[in-house]
């Protein structure tokens, strides 16, 4: 094991030491025209041309995950979004539906406004001629369901969290292996032989722990928005069972 780590360290040396060499030789005009090219170059252009260059065999993996990372993470973003409702105003709509209509006024209020928390009032509303115990039943159960669907798919997310930087330190790992069979092949510890081979390979780390980074940023807001959901949901429903029993008391 020492000896690995020492050799590597003496890869990694040399690579550094033969790239320093090489750019303190180049001539004044070609160190003008790189700069001016480097410049020129766009963030975008410059990630494009870095994941080009790790090759396809470990960046299509780390390039899927994120694909898909990104499609469920939008779906349930989209969806989180649209299951927003104005609570305060449903829960006056409900009341004054109740002491005008009756229950009947009620369900039908909760039919035409969109979102969870109307979705379970009108259950719990649909079983009211079966006591206001079972309308709390009604309300705990859906909200137990409509939970379940905000989850859904979240821990989808998470496993290509995990799985993008362990595909890019796989790639680095067999592109180090790669790197030792050409020295050994070579006979030679030299920087021009080894150089590219760990570059690439490093490459696959960066654009995995990238994709991490972005998943990672859309998980936590998709989990702030479930949170959200679920305490207002929980809050509502304690307000429309109270309004409910005020209801049967008159």
């Amino acid at each position: 094991m020492k000896k690995l780590i020492a050799l590597l360290f003496i890869v990694v040396s040399l690579t550094v030491g033969a790239g320093y060499a090489a750019y303190a030789q180049e001539s004044g005009t070609v160190q003008t025209e790189k700069v001016d090219a480097e410049q020129t170059k766009t963030f975008h252009q410059g990630m494009k041309d870095r994941f080009i260059e790790g090759g396809p065999v470990w960046m299509a993996p780390v390039l899927l995950t994120l694909i898909f990372g990104l499609a469920i993470a939008m779906e349930r973003i989209i969806y989180l979004t649209l299951s927003a409702t104005n609570t305060t105003k449903l829960i006056n709509g409900i009341e004054s539906a109740l002491n005008k209509g009756g229950v009947e006024e009620a369900k039908k209020l909760c039919r035409d406004t969109r979102g969870p928390v109307a979705s379970i009032f009108y259950q719990g509303l649909m079983r009211y001629d079966s006591g206001i115990e079972e309308v709390e039943k009604a309300v705990v159960s859906y909200g137990s369901v409509i939970t379940g669907r905000m989850e859904s798919g979240i821990s989808w997310i998470s496993l290509f969290i995990a799985l993008a930087p362990m595909l890019g330190f796989l790639g680095t790992v067999v592109g180090m292996i790669q790197a030792f069979d050409d020295i050994a092949a070579a006979g030679d510890i030299s920087p021009q032989i080894v150089a590219n081979g760990i570059k690439i390979a490093l490459l696959t780390t960066v654009f995995g722990l990238i994709v991490a980074i972005i998943l990672q940023i859309l998980y936590n807001y998709i989990i702030s928005k479930v949170d959200s959901l679920i305490n207002s949901m929980e809050d509502t429903s304690i307000t429309f069972m109270d309004i409910m029993y005020k209801y049967t008391k008159k």
